[in-house]
């Protein structure tokens, strides 16, 4: 075809080809930025080379399209471009050298693609070629047939002329003339024949290749080449999942780079798997931007069908149908590899009412970064652990061989940076393969000094980074929330309530605590975090989330704060410190900037932490996170510069409560709404009386309250006299909740829980007119109610569950007139309810146990649901990680 020759003419491949790969192995020996990315990208064209070969073939043969030949054309030049400009960028330019790496990685991917489409078009000439040559063969054939007639009538021609020598001499040596021409006919017909048949077995070898026989195209399952571990109980698992009746779809779902392909692909190639689905088995790349039309033909070309190209999605759903009704006559396995978020209509498509068409086992395997609850249960691949992690490093560095030097003391710390991140160990090993012993200390001193992996290796990085893309307004937030997880140490598990306070202030569309768990809950489905419940039961929707808990892959947790240090630290949205000892940032030591921009503030400190800081100036801060180990913390004195503050997280990760200092800072604080305390000593605040007028809420985990309250050495209603919040949990010392608590006009929510001392609530509780929601579950000494809390006539929800000594409700709870939801389970003491429950005309719920459930069946309630919880055994408590 018309300009084919300049890119598929030539030795390689092409000129433009050529051109290319010699520009990537000049930059490769010029430059140091790209590292593995530029080696990696020269390796995917030297596997390019037979395929490009094969289509120059093709093109002499058959030729191509003009127009599938130009963009060819036009993507080897763009990468001549890219590569070009890839030349010209220095090593300080961070922003250029991820652009263009971004660049380097879509063009090489586009490559692949399009390298598809023209093999595609190859087949179909092929299939074309092919159906042409049998009808010349059958041509042939019928030419063959008549030549026989003809010998046939010669021969009998031959035979008569002998009885007729003498008279027909002449027309004897005419139909030897005759007999003779046909046997060339016939020579000439069988040779040509011969030939054809050749030439078709030599089109449907052709035709084989293309069509998957070597993997990686049309639905094959992919060769695995690579060096495997940690992934036989994960198969395992998988096989008992998967295969078993009543499963038709599974997902597996982790963070990129984690080798879920790799476990689908070894799931292919199991021998149960290929007895029971024997060549019934079909393995699909979908990507971030699925393309129906091209999955169906890839499907029906897998076995050889032809379709038309699809106009709309209408008729490849309707090929697609036709597919799987063909194929699922017997067992069909159909992995969908790499399937992104929100790719739920696809899967739709997929499994198209199976039942009806008795496809019992028609089986669908998922791999993807997040979650698709609608589609059954997912099945999360954990990080390797350390054995298996120094057996892949020791492959990727060829210790042993290139690396024989290395002392063993270096890949052991090496592959802890890792994390157990399969993508990490293997970039990370190929990175320092065959280098000398001071790259290798080099990169655990740049570690050291607070770099990260993700400095050194851009490829890991860019895997990483795709999963956190704000492609639209959802995504957006989802990656703020992502980010703002580095705020809390490495190893822990964060508060959801903490998560809570910062995100309602900093975002106005997580303005409600069920918002911010749904976008936890994204988080999770994402594979960037994960939400652990520890609470005993399955009450859902209560607004009890002092028991959920985020933790995240500490390799994600360096992507977030990697992501937020792409700036000067003055510019930066999210200042996340980490001081080690008394070794603050040099720009910090040095005053470098006069004031910064940050709208969150994050620092972590360790055991050795004097408490000595220097001045910083944070105008624009929002948000104030502190975590620390020490037993004495005090209070930085830049927070009177924090005139905008409106969240203070203050959490000691220490084993005693901390006594905290610099309290009467916080007094300078006019626009704080939220305080949240976790194991802090409360008289160490009480010693000085502060107030804050805009304080909202406050939240106590694991304080020490001593006689703080008791003694009235603080004035709960003067000091936060517009509270409308108090949350207090596991405060194992409290024992009596202070009168002057139910002055607080304003406070619609009082939570006290897990607080197993607690034996009263204060008389004059009734005065908490705006209550709505009053909580005081496993409060285990607890034994009664005031009389005067019949007047919380806007109480909405009672939670009593698992306070074991309460014998008796209140005799006139009936007042209660606002009462809609009950939760009484567990409480194994009470013996009756008051009659004046029959007054409660707004309760709608009631929460009890197969105890508690007979004081409540015989009373003729009308509109009250009684909801009878089963106990569950939760281990969420042992901290597992699903990474």
């Amino acid at each position: 075809m018309v300009g084919a020759d300049d890119v598929f003419g030539g030795a390689g491949g092409g000129i433009l080809f050529t051109v290319l790969y010699d520009l990537l192995k000049e930059l490769i020996s010029k430059s140091m930025i790209y590292g593995p990315l530029l080696k990696d990208i020269l390796s995917a064209l030297d596997s390019y080379r037979p395929l490009i070969k094969q289509i120059e073939a093709s093109n002499e043969e058959l030729g191509y399209r003009k127009e599938e030949v130009e963009k060819f054309k036009a993507h080897m030049k763009e990468g001549i471009k890219i590569v070009k400009k890839c030349s010209k960028v220095r090593k300080w330019n961070i922003y250029k050298k991820y652009k263009y790496a971004n660049k380097l990685l879509g063009w090489d991917s586009a490559l692949e693609r399009l390298l598809k489409v023209l093999q595609a078009q190859g087949v179909r000439d092929g299939k074309e070629t092919l159906l042409s040559v049998k009808r010349i063969e059958r041509t042939v054939t019928e030419i063959e047939m008549n030549s026989s007639i003809l010998e046939s009538g010669v021969e009998i021609l031959a035979t008569t002329s002998r009885h007729m020598e003498k008279a027909l001499s002449g027309v004897e040596m005419r139909s030897g003339d005759v007999l003779e021409g046909m046997y060339r006919i016939e020579d000439r017909v069988e040779t040509k024949s011969c030939s054809m048949e050749a030439g078709i077995k030599r089109i449907e070898d052709r035709l084989d290749t293309q069509n998957g026989a070597k993997g990686g195209a049309w639905g094959v399952v992919p060769e695995l080449t690579q060096f495997t571990v940690g992934l036989e109980e994960p198969l395992k698992e998988l096989k008992m999942k998967l295969l078993k009746d009543g499963v038709s779809m599974l997902v597996v779902t982790a963070p990129g780079g984690c080798g879920k392909t790799t476990l689908a692909t070894k799931f292919c190639q199991d021998g149960q798997v290929k007895d029971k689905f024997k060549n019934n088995i079909f393995f699909v790349t979908v990507s971030n931007t699925p393309n129906l039309g091209l999955i169906v033909q890839e499907l029906h070309n897998r076995k050889g069908s032809q379709v038309p190209t699809f106009q709309d999605e209408v008729t490849a759903v309707k090929w697609l149908q036709t597919f799987l009704k063909e194929q699922g006559r017997n067992p069909l396995l159909l992995v969908l590899d790499d399937v992104w978020s929100g790719s739920e209509s696809l899967l739709d498509k997929f499994q198209f009412e199976m039942q009806d068409y008795k496809m019992p086992d028609y089986k669908i395997l998922v791999t993807s970064r997040s979650e698709f609850p609608r589609f059954g249960s997912s099945y999360h691949l954990q990080s390797l652990d350390y054995d298996n992690a120094m057996k892949l490093f020791c492959h990727s560095a060829s210790l042993g061989d290139k690396s024989a030097h290395i002392p063993a003391s270096l890949s052991r710390q090496i592959v802890k940076g890792c994390k157990g991140y399969p993508l990490a160990i293997t970039v990370a090993g190929g990175s320092l393969c065959g280098q000398s012993i001071e790259i290798w200390k080099q990169r655990l001193i740049e570690w050291s000094k607070g770099s990260s992996i993700l400095d050194s290796e851009t490829k890991l990085l860019l895997r990483l980074q795709s999963s956190i893309v704000a492609s639209d307004k959802e995504m957006a937030i989802i990656r703020e929330c992502f980010l703002d997880l580095g705020s809390f140490p490495e190893d822990q598990r964060i508060p959801v309530t903490a998560l809570i306070d910062i995100w309602t202030e900093l975002y106005e569309q997580l303005d409600e605590d069920t918002l911010c768990v749904a976008y936890l809950q994204r988080l999770t489905n994402r594979s960037l975090a994960n939400l652990v419940v520890t609470r005993k039961d399955q009450t859902q929707g209560d607004g009890y989330y002092s028991e959920h808990f985020v933790t995240q892959h500490d390799l994600l947790r360096e992507l977030a704060i990697y992501e937020t240090r792409q700036q000067a630290p003055r510019d930066r949205e999210r200042l996340i410190i980490n001081i080690v000892d008394d070794n603050l940032p040099k720009w910090w030591m040095e005053k470098k900037y006069e004031s910064m921009k940050a709208r969150l503030l994050s620092i972590s400190t360790d055991v050795n932490f004097s408490s000595k800081w220097h001045h910083m100036e944070l105008p624009e801060a929002e948000v104030l996170v502190l975590n620390f180990h020490t037993k004495n913390y005090a209070l930085p004195k830049f927070m009177d510069t924090m005139h905008k503050l409106k969240v203070l997280v203050v959490t000691n990760y220490g084993f005693s409560p901390a006594e905290l200092s610099n309290i009467a800072l916080l007094g300078s604080l006019s626009h704080l709404k939220r305080i949240r305390l976790e194991r802090v000593s409360i008289p160490s605040i009480t010693k000085n009386p502060i107030q804050l007028v805009c304080l909202k809420k406050i939240s106590l985990f694991m304080c020490t309250i001593g006689k703080a309250f008791s003694d009235g050495s603080i004035q709960i209603s003067c000091a936060f006299p517009n509270l409308e919040e108090i949350s207090i949990d596991y405060c194992n010392d409290l024992v009596e909740m202070p009168a002057d608590l139910c002055d607080l006009i304003h406070l619609r929510k009082l939570s006290v829980t897990n607080s197993h001392k607690l034996l009263s609530l204060p008389e004059e509780i009734g005065k908490l007119q705006n209550l709505e929601l009053l909580r005081l579950r496993s409060c285990t000494d607890l034994e009664q109610f005031p009389g005067s809390s019949r007047n919380l006539k806007k109480l909405i929800f009672l939670d009593i569950s698992y306070c074991f000594s309460i014998k008796e409700l209140p005799e006139d709870i009936g007042e209660m007139s606002s009462l809609r939801q009950l939760n009484m389970r567990e409480c194994s003491r009470l013996q009756e309810v008051p009659v004046s429950v029959l007054d409660l005309e707004h309760l709608e719920e009631v929460i009890c146990d197969d105890e508690t459930k007979n004081l409540w069946e015989a009373l003729p309630l009308k509109n009250t649901i009684i909801v009878v919880e089963k106990e569950n055994i939760n281990l969420n408590w042992l901290h597992k990680l699903h990474f």
